[in-house]
């Protein structure tokens, strides 16, 4: 009988000089860390210029490493480097970098494992379902990873998450979202009404305390260890962080970009981080810690900012850097935008909006009461 071994899908290389580059890089850290070449594949690729590969140790079979390759050009490690420290001093785990030909664009690092905690969900749950509510168990250890990357917060450490960058973000939805990918143009009166809304949410979102925002913190960032000692989820994907509002990772975390969680269990774990949070004393100035209503709605309208950004970026990820695949998630935002508009009068005005050049018109609306 014949048997068919599955073949690791080939690492292509569009740049002759820098494929040389690299394989002359890997000769070098392969002898200090004695890594097997031949094991080398790929691992992933993400949003960005970046891919990632994989490859065994040569004298350990089950130790693996991660080797990140990023065109010095299109992307910036420092950052990478300089909040990987960062958050392992505050007690999370990150990757441990190895090697970094800083030059090149080329760094070796320690492997956190294979499978995300999205993956792990998709073991036991099928979310490709309009709704779904995973267990509690592995969305308290990423409120514990969240809790300890907030705490360990200092002023003058990262740069502000402040008027400029979240107005330029939000823009990215009439400029790829609603121009390049619906080919619609905008007439000043829309324009205007995009304007103001935009100014309300933004106003809202500056109203949060700061802390470290993590600004991609959900599943598909968050690793399973494999490590049966370690009883952390490890942390990826954060070289963006900045310093901004206490409610955009946990907004991130339970409006999911690539599955959607039951509107029972997002309350839940919204006010189980909130209790946790208002015994810190990181939302005292606000009253938030009295009032979880006030908490949720500007957890609300800073997911509202990330829900238009993301649909820009993921426009954008289709029309200029050709990866359709995120483009199929888009209608998981708008969602998330109509279910955020219609719960709150200021925001009727996007949602007339949406109307007006949006076939697909979900109006579907969940509800409940004030805590």
């Amino acid at each position: 009988m014949q048997v068919n071994i599955p073949t690791k899908p080939p690492i292509v290389w569009s740049n002759p000089e820098r494929e040389k580059a690299f394989f002359s890089w890997l000769d070098r850290v392969a002898i200090e860390f004695s890594l097997n070449k031949e094991s080398l594949s790929l691992a992933s690729a993400d949003a960005s210029f970046r891919r990632y590969f994989r490859l065994t140790s040569q004298y350990e079979l089950a130790k693996s490493f991660v080797i990140m390759d990023a065109p010095p050009d299109k992307e910036n490690c420092s950052s990478f480097v300089a909040i990987a420290s960062l958050m392992a001093r505050a007690g999370l785990l990150v990757p441990q970098i190895l090697n970094w030909s800083e030059p090149l664009g080329f760094m070796l690092i320690s492997d956190l494992g294979n499978q995300t905690l999205l993956e792990q969900l998709q073991t036991t749950l099928d979310l490709t379902a309009p709704e779904a509510t995973p267990p509690l168990a592995p969305f308290n250890k990423a409120l514990d990873a969240l809790l300890l990357w907030q705490k360990a917060s200092k002023p003058n450490t990262l740069d502000l998450y402040d008027e400029s960058v979240l107005m330029r973000e939000l823009y990215l939805f009439p400029e790829w979202y609603i121009s390049q990918h619906k080919k619609i143009a905008l007439t000043v009166d829309q324009q205007n009404v995009l304007q103001s809304v935009f100014s309300l949410i933004v106003k809202s979102n500056l109203s949060a305390p700061r802390v470290f925002v993590h600004r991609d913190f959900m599943t598909r960032n968050l690793m399973v260890s494999q490590d049966k000692n370690e009883h952390r989820l490890g942390v990826l994907d954060f070289q963006d962080a900045l310093m901004g509002p206490i409610t955009y990772d946990i907004a991130s975390l339970m409006r999911d970009a690539f599955c959607s969680w039951s509107e029972e269990f997002v309350l839940d774990i919204t006010i189980r981080y909130w209790e946790r949070i208002r015994s810190s004393g990181m939302i005292d100035q606000n009253g938030w810690s009295e009032d979880f209503g006030e908490f949720w709605r500007a957890v609300e309208w800073m997911g509202l900012q990330r829900h238009l950004k993301v649909s820009g970026i993921f426009a954008r990820l289709t029309l200029r850097d050709n990866k359709p695949k995120y483009l199929s998630d888009t209608p998981r935002f708008i969602k998330y935008i109509r279910s955020t508009g219609a719960r709150y009068r200021e925001l009727f005005p996007l949602i007339r909006l949406l109307d007006s050049f949006d076939s697909q018109n979900d109006k579907q609306v969940f509800s409940f009461g004030r805590l």
